[in-house]
């Protein structure tokens, strides 16, 4: 289907803040398309793609009726939106001066990625069991608060370790700890984390928590022996046949951000999500325990309003939908029941609250009245 075009590119201009929570709105909107070109902020590891290419062809655009998309855009700060429903692209649309060949950072989507992870090292008996301790695999977090925590609490957020998420509070643990010196021989991550003291018992309160997003990843890279960008470019990226190289930004000790900033092309983080509605098949081999979506992707943990949950590093809403979801509206909303993936890319106002998520929700709620019209039109399921 034709691709609605870019808007104009805007005047490049390079951040002074190396924090990107407090970059001005206008500095965003092109630091998020080069954040793996900026080695004074982080280094870099590409996640290769190979191989044959996953098909997205086009299908029959989507007539998303009196809905407002260049409101929509415009408010969102949209740079990207890709609608694959039954395998075919029925909406892509882009804007920022980006295109369907760049790639836009994921922040806290990559947390998906980073779980799938664990099930793939679970596949391949690097990792034993979710229910191991965490101290089992990652050794310089003995004695810590993380001592009696499981594999599973880490994926779920429910440590009980005390934590502080705030974005637009410079001095939260979020704000800070990427920037930790940390002890000599020990991952910045794991020496800011032990740190940390508890707050509750583990399994008994849920807080969300970039920093223990992280640690599942140093958790995957030591379990495994490989750096996160190369386990997921050898299980899913070159298998599952992403169009392009994506790239994974690196902490101060060298290991991948875990829990955030995987750079993409929004078309190859809608085939993941593809690959995840196959239940995590690629090139003919399965790459995560047999049922681990349905675990993974249920509401392990059950959040206040709207059907609200959380599983292993994805959010749920109700109707078995689930999603990924990023600061700054980074997105991919999963459907299974209709055979539908969402993935988004924006500069929002702000990182997170505000009329966004709302607008966003209003156009996904859009996207699946369109779908089940025109599957009630051609008398098939809705």
């Amino acid at each position: 289907m034709p691709v609605a075009a870019a808007g104009a590119a805007p005047t490049p201009a390079l951040p002074t803040d190396p924090n990107p929570l407090f970059w001005p709105r206008e500095v965003r909107a092109v630091a998020f398309q080069h954040l793996d070109q900026m080695p004074s902020l982080a280094q870099a590891r590409t996640i290769d793609a190979g191989g044959e290419v996953y098909p997205l062809p086009d299908g029959a655009p989507l007539d998303l009726g009196g809905f407002d998309l260049d409101g929509f855009m415009e408010a969102q700060g949209g740079a990207a939106i890709v609608v694959v429903l039954d395998g075919e692209v029925v909406f892509e649309r882009y804007g920022l001066g980006f295109g369907p060949e760049e790639r836009w950072t994921s922040f806290s989507v990559a947390k998906s990625l980073n779980s799938t992870l664990v099930g793939a090292a679970l596949l391949d008996g690097a990792i034993e069991s979710v229910a191991d301790p965490v101290s089992r695999y990652i050794p310089d977090l003995r004695g810590s608060a993380y001592d009696d925590v499981t594999i599973r609490q880490l994926l779920t957020m429910t440590s009980g370790v005390r934590w502080n998420e705030s974005y637009s509070d410079p001095q939260s643990d979020v704000a800070r700890f990427n920037a930790h010196v940390p002890e000599a021989g020990v991952d910045a991550t794991v020496s800011y984390m032990r740190t940390l003291p508890r707050e509750h018992a583990p399994g008994t309160r849920w807080r969300y928590s970039t920093g223990e997003a992280n640690l599942i990843g140093v958790l995957v890279s030591e379990a495994t022996g490989r750096p996160l960008a190369d386990y997921l470019s050898e299980k899913i990226w070159r298998p599952f046949g992403m169009q392009q190289d994506a790239t994974w930004l690196l902490g101060v000790s060298g290991h991948e951000i875990a829990g955030c900033c995987v750079q993409a092309a929004t078309r190859d983080m809608a085939r993941f999500g593809l690959f995840t509605l196959g239940g995590g098949m690629a090139g003919g081999q399965r790459v995560v325990p047999e049922g681990w979506f349905a675990e993974a992707a249920s509401p392990i943990v059950t959040l206040a309003g709207d059907n609200t949950g959380y599983g292993y590093q994805w959010w749920t809403y109700g109707e078995g939908v689930y999603a990924a979801a990023g600061i700054f509206g980074q997105g991919l909303h999963i459907d299974p029941a209709r055979n539908l993936v969402i993935a988004t890319n924006a500069n929002w106002p702000q990182a997170s609250g505000g009329d966004a998520p709302g607008e966003r929700r209003a156009f996904y709620a859009a996207v699946q009245a369109a779908v089940d019209a025109r599957r009630a039109g051609a008398g098939g399921p809705s």
